[in-house]
């Protein structure tokens, strides 16, 4: 990340650029009204980002947090999909800023047709502008659409979602999974990393795969999620580096944040999941590292990994929340 020419410094550096100007006050009670709805439970008919203010105060808010839950989505995809295959087409629905549209150039780095669908145009208009500084996003198509039943898309390699299903009433959800699910080879929704947000996310895995796609990630299989309704939820952490800017916009004094996030990827490509996903922090002890596994065989367990594992006990202590498991350098 310490690449200035990286997707994620370029976008900071976009944001600072458009944002500078943004005065303080009213970017204060335009993120707090935001903060309201994106915590909020209650789904909404008219768009969030109403006008140049709040759409400037979502960006500064919220753009970097989602690229980096959404780039860590399309990381664990990208891991499982097959070597050659790169999406020669990206459709980001209700994308509002483009976010998704970033973390894509930084997983695929390049061109290809993008087409980013939103309802409020304010939204389309600064992800427009900011996107002319990342050379693989110029082509864009920035396109006003209401996101809902009467949705329909082309067909395309990749469909992202993101932190876009908590804003949708039930039937609204399906038909925009469905609809994702008919026109895409690959599918990643990601929502707010909450009990709530996972429940949207495994109701959005089960209509993949009734709809014929199968689920590479996290999970590592496609049957039921093991984990008890109710009693727990699948969610992972994404770090943040903040700007200066950044942190006046939040409020904050530390120069990083911690976005938690739920998330499916599913497709109908050759892929391999991952052997077994770490779905919480590992627990490293004096010689030994504990890791809290999904396994594929539709089971929760924990794994104890020790010095005479020798170099998988290595590749314990490296071990971050929300990696495969073993690493596919390292046999058990």
């Amino acid at each position: 990340m310490n690449d200035p020419m990286t997707p994620a410094h370029t976008l900071r550096a976009a944001l600072d650029d458009v944002l500078a100007g943004l005065p303080p006050t009213q970017a204060a009670g335009a993120v707090e009204r935001l903060i309201a709805n994106y915590r909020g439970e209650t789904p909404t008919h008219a768009p969030i980002l109403r006008d140049r203010a709040d759409v400037a105060a979502y960006a500064a808010y919220r753009m970097p947090a989602t690229f980096e839950a959404v780039h860590a989505a399309l990381a664990a995809f990208a891991a499982a999909a097959p070597d050659d295959w790169t999406p020669g087409s990206h459709v980001d629905v209700g994308g509002g800023t483009g976010a998704a549209t970033w973390a894509v150039t930084a997983t695929w780095p390049g061109e290809r047709a993008v087409t980013v669908l939103d309802w409020a145009e304010p939204a389309l208009a600064l992800g427009r502008e900011i996107a002319a500084a990342n050379p693989a996003l110029r082509g864009a198509r920035w396109q006003r659409a209401r996101i809902g039943a009467d949705l329909t898309l082309d067909a395309t390699d990749l469909v992202t979602v993101s932190y876009v299903l908590n804003e949708l009433a039930e039937p609204d959800r399906a038909a925009l999974v469905d609809a994702a699910a008919a026109a895409a080879q690959a599918v990643v929704i990601v929502e707010a990393g909450t009990p709530a947000g996972y429940a949207r996310v495994i109701e959005a895995r089960d209509r993949l795969i009734r709809a014929g796609l199968h689920i590479v990630a996290p999970c590592p299989h496609s049957a039921g999620c093991p984990i008890e309704p109710g009693k727990d939820w699948c969610h992972f952490s994404a770090r943040v580096s903040r700007s200066s800017l950044h942190r006046r916009i939040k409020g904050g004094t530390l120069p990083y944040e911690d976005e938690k996030f739920s998330y499916v990827a599913a497709t109908r490509l050759p892929a391999a999941p991952a052997p077994a996903r770490v779905v919480r922090r590992p627990q490293i002890r004096k010689g030994q590292v504990l890791l809290d596994l999904c396994e594929a065989d539709e089971r929760l367990t924990r794994t104890t990994v020790t010095k005479r594992h020798g170099e998988l006990y290595k590749a314990a202590r490296d071990a971050e929340w929300g990696d495969r498991w073993p690493p596919g350098d390292v046999s058990e």
